[in-house]
């Protein structure tokens, strides 16, 4: 571990959160003499951001908690072209509408885990379609695309990996690079921004804003990535077999949100522990120290802590007594996924579905068929039981962990 000097990189160090770094001592001497502002940029092309995306917000709240001041950069101007960083695909393009409508809805979060104002360590929320939409296109070239080659920007991962799979890539992706690297020179010219940071795909991009600010203004600026955030199975952050993450509240339920860190693989306990939340470093080496079903605990612990801070402290509780009523006291809890139909009966196919534990007809069929579906806690094998609804609650299960209620209209 490298001996910083700095507040600021001793917290990303010892958390975890430090892959790449610029010019680690010029930032961190940079660090410790004042304020830096430093920014990470997200697209909004959904209205909410998933847990792939926490790491990041979680580094800009490590930066204000060090005496720093937190940039959230929304893409609503590169958001209208589409980030082909790990995609063989363009991505559908949204209206100016949808695209405002998600800013709006993904600062929710934010506004829980970053402090907002006019101070100088107080986050600031800037959207880059402010100066990208009044960018002219000759502009553009003159200025700007005079300090990129073609034969850069083909040696890119975001280019060179979609070439070599043989998938189109358009022009309008191609200027993708050029524009965030512009961003990054923007807001060092008009905000005094000096770092950016972001995931380890982003580094070439980062680097590219770097050296467009040097050229143009002969400014030093900063870039740091984290490590690529996997689980210890080696899936990716973000994703389950059930869909998305997501971490407002409207796009997923407390006690989903909750329980996806409850069934954390225990390797990852003490890492996830370092990164998302804001527990002190001794306990977190306590807590990652228990073995056999005492790691449950820590779980616990990581779940409450993570929905606290993304959620409220109010939806934490509510996710732990659910979980409690549903799985010690052998309840339905008040916090679980809840499908509302009208009396008589509803296939268990159906109920699966409008649940969310499995996105098709066909995803339903395959669970029923391996066992792992059940009807107040009965495993059911016929996938077209019937389920009979005249009153009161039913729960419905997909496997160990998953449950639903069913409510009669």
């Amino acid at each position: 571990m490298t001996e910083y000097t700095s507040t600021l990189l001793r917290l990303l160090d010892e958390r975890g959160y430090i892959h790449q770094l610029t010019d680690g001592a010029g930032l961190d001497k940079l660090a410790s003499e004042g304020i830096v502002p430093g920014y990470i940029g997200f697209d909004a092309t959904a209205p909410s951001l998933h847990i792939g995306s926490l790491v990041q917000i979680m580094m800009l709240r490590r930066l204000q908690q060090a005496g720093h001041k937190p940039v959230v950069l929304m893409g609503g101007g590169t958001t209208r072209i589409g980030d082909p960083t790990g995609r063989d695909e363009s991505r559908k393009m949204l209206s100016d509408a949808t695209i405002e409508a998600n800013i709006a809805s993904i600062r929710t979060v934010f506004s829980r885990l970053l402090t907002f104002g006019d101070g100088p360590t107080d986050a600031i929320m800037v959207n880059n379609h402010d100066w990208l939409g009044k960018l002219g296109y000759i502009e553009l070239l003159q200025q700007v695309g005079t300090h990129f080659t073609v034969n850069r920007m083909l040696s890119f991962d975001s280019v060179k990996l979609r070439l070599e799979r043989e998938q189109p890539m358009t022009f309008l992706e191609f200027n993708y690079m050029i524009l965030q690297g512009y961003d990054f020179r923007h807001l060092s010219k008009t905000g005094g921004v000096r770092l950016q940071m972001g995931g380890s795909d982003q580094w070439g991009n980062i680097v590219n804003g770097i050296e467009l600010s040097r050229r143009m203004d002969g400014t030093e600026v900063f870039g740091l990535t984290t490590p690529l955030l996997t689980t210890a199975d080696g899936a990716k952050m973000g994703k389950t077999a059930a869909g998305a993450v997501w971490l407002n509240d409207d796009a997923l339920p407390h006690y989903d949100f909750w329980q996806y860190w409850r069934n954390t693989d225990d390797r990852d306990v003490g890492r996830f522990l370092r990164l998302f939340t804001d527990l002190p470093i001794d306990e977190i080496v306590r807590l990652e120290a228990l073995e056999g079903a005492e790691i449950n605990a820590a779980k616990t612990v990581l779940a409450n802590e993570v929905t606290g801070l993304v959620r409220g402290a109010e939806a934490a509780r509510a996710a732990e007594a659910t979980a409690a009523a549903t799985f010690a006291g052998g309840g339905v809890g008040q916090d679980l996924p809840t499908l509302v139909a009208e009396a008589g009966a509803i296939g268990l196919v159906d109920a699966l579905i409008g649940l969310g534990f499995a996105a098709s007809r066909g995803e339903a069929k395959r669970l029923i068929a391996g066992g792992g579906a059940r009807v107040d806690g009965v495993a059911v094998s016929d996938d077209g039981y019937q389920i009979s609804l005249h009153s009161g609650e039913i729960r419905v299960s997909s496997g160990k962990k998953k449950h639903g209620i069913i409510k009669v209209s």
